[in-house]
């Protein structure tokens, strides 16, 4: 009977080590790989069932690994691990995942796919669970969904360190699927690479992350796949009359840029895509200053462009067959001499005044005048998405995004994208009563605050319905989701949230 160990952990790690037979000498704490094999629960708890890459597995080790499982204690809850070490000598450190009920699927109260879920958090679990003891070539089984696995590998293990002291840099381990188990893995992988892509972009400090550098690294990345990067200078936005973007730049010593990213594999007849992503690369909330607590955070002010950068990298890498335009209006929100004040009006691409009512509403600024440029390229349907509201943060937490939209089929379209990926969204209103709210001014066109209270992420997007182009239009607040937060298969710290869902929902447009 092969020797062996078993650790037993979930996320957050709680370990509990025990002995089941003495280990033949200390040579296995010194193997550097390891496998993660899945195990779904069956009618009772306590029913252990193997996937069938587990099964091959379990059949190696002469029913040993099967064995195991049981002696280390009834069932394997879902997003849980166990390491087992010396069962097999291809396989020499295990850990089982738990993948919860072999029958998963589509949750209708949850609105989420919950076998792919299962199988993201049982990826990460086990990967990082054989990271935590030393594993540095770590093989995953597919879990039932390569795809799925491939996600939450890749985002389990990665996180933002860019700026420790190198020898006390967790080396991230080596991470591929098992053979004969990697269909559908590497689009996974792309895809998770672009969220952690809009991780970094996003954690990154504002002192190395100006908008000059974010719209060179934007560049650097995209050039080589295809994609079409322009970066626009202040004679060029002052030239298109953006008066509104402008007004938010002035207050500070960094250059603002307009970064336009063109990717084009669909018909030539094909409209295309807009996405549009707020880029404040540091938001101090300018004359109408934030408070001093958590303002580091607004750092990742600029979520949104992240967002839009990393599915314009995600697309280019998978070669969807889309028409696909990204915008990102780059700048910092500063208090100086030359701000812009409470109480000013400026004017947008489109002609409207806006009273500056409150400098902390910034975004919808910047917004307006790239939603008016958006309507050059005559588009399929236009998507903004930006760090927006702190009402939205409140209204939904760090749970799912918010929506706005004009279009019940985008509506449908984004939800059930969402439904996919695990990364959720939620529809809120856009009524003319929350426009009246912004509009209704006998000396400007539109206020960017409006009147009233409550209700704020609302009337935001009804400040955004103003200038939206013609057609369809869907405005994302993901101001609850930026992070810091933790989840069941990401660490802590800014989550590049919903970039997955962005790629779901431009795929969706490939065939057509």
């Amino acid at each position: 009977m092969a020797l062996g160990r078993v650790w037993t952990a979930s996320s957050p790690f709680r370990a509990n080590y025990f002995i089941l037979r003495k280990c033949s000498s200390t040579a296995s704490d010194n193997v550097k790989k390891g496998t993660v094999f899945g195990v779904y629960t069956g009618e009772k708890d306590e029913d252990v069932i193997l996937t069938s890459a587990a099964k091959q597995f379990d059949n190696t080790t002469q029913g040993s690994f099967m064995k195991h499982l049981h002696l280390a204690g009834p069932g394997l809850k879902k997003g849980t691990a166990r390491i087992f070490y010396n069962l097999s000598p291809a396989h020499e450190i295990v850990a089982a995942v738990g993948l919860g009920k072999h029958s998963l699927g589509f949750n209708e109260q949850e609105e989420i796919e919950e076998g792919k879920e299962a199988v993201r958090s049982a990826a990460a679990v086990g990967c990082r669970a054989l990271h935590e003891i030393g594993v540095t070539d770590i093989s995953v089984e597919n879990l039932g969904d390569a795809e799925a696995a491939a996600e939450g590998t890749t985002l389990g293990v990665w996180c933002f360190q860019d700026f420790k002291e190198q020898k006390k840099r967790k080396k991230c381990p080596r991470c591929r699927p098992l053979e004969g188990y990697s269909e559908g893995w590497t689009n996974g992988t792309i895809v998770a690479n672009a969220q952690n892509l809009a991780r970094k972009l996003s954690d990154t400090p504002s002192n190395f992350m100006t908008p000059t550098i974010f719209a060179d690294k934007a560049e650097s990345m995209l050039n080589s796949h295809g994609v079409k990067v322009n970066t626009y200078d202040k004679k060029w936005i002052e030239e298109q009359n953006m008066g509104a973007f402008l007004s938010v730049a002035k207050g500070s010593m960094e250059k603002p840029v307009f970064l336009e990213m063109i990717y084009s594999r669909g018909r030539m007849d094909q409209q295309p895509l807009v996405l549009i992503g707020k880029g404040i690369t540091f938001d101090s909330g300018g004359i109408s200053l934030k408070p001093s607590n958590n303002m580091d955070e607004m750092r990742a002010d600029m979520g949104g462009a992240a967002c839009v950068v990393a599915t314009m990298y995600a697309v280019s890498q998978l070669k969807l067959p889309v028409n696909l335009v990204g915008l990102c209006p780059l700048c910092e929100n500063m208090p100086s001499g030359l701000a812009v004040k409470p109480g000013d009006i400026v004017k947008a691409r489109n002609g409207k005044t806006i009273q500056v009512a409150n400098t902390d509403a910034e975004g919808r600024l910047i917004l307006a005048d790239a939603l008016c440029y958006a309507n050059t390229f005559n588009p399929k349907f236009t998507l903004d998405i930006a760090t927006l509201t702190g009402a939205m943060r409140i209204a939904l937490g760090g749970t799912a995004t918010g929506v706005f939209t004009n279009s019940s089929v985008l509506w449908q379209r984004i939800h059930r994208a969402g439904a996919l990926t695990g990364d959720r969204v939620w529809r809120f209103p856009l009524w003319e009563a929350y426009s009246k709210r912004v509009t209704d001014f006998p000396a400007v066109d539109v206020n960017n605050v409006g009147k009233g209270k409550g209700g704020g992420a609302c009337t935001a997007a009804a400040f955004l319905k103003e200038f939206a182009p013609k057609g369809d239009w869907i405005h994302l607040d993901i101001a609850g989701v930026m992070g810091p937060l933790e989840g069941p298969y990401l660490q802590k710290g800014m989550t590049g949230r919903p970039t997955r869902t962005l790629v779901q929902l431009v795929s969706q447009f490939g065939n057509e």
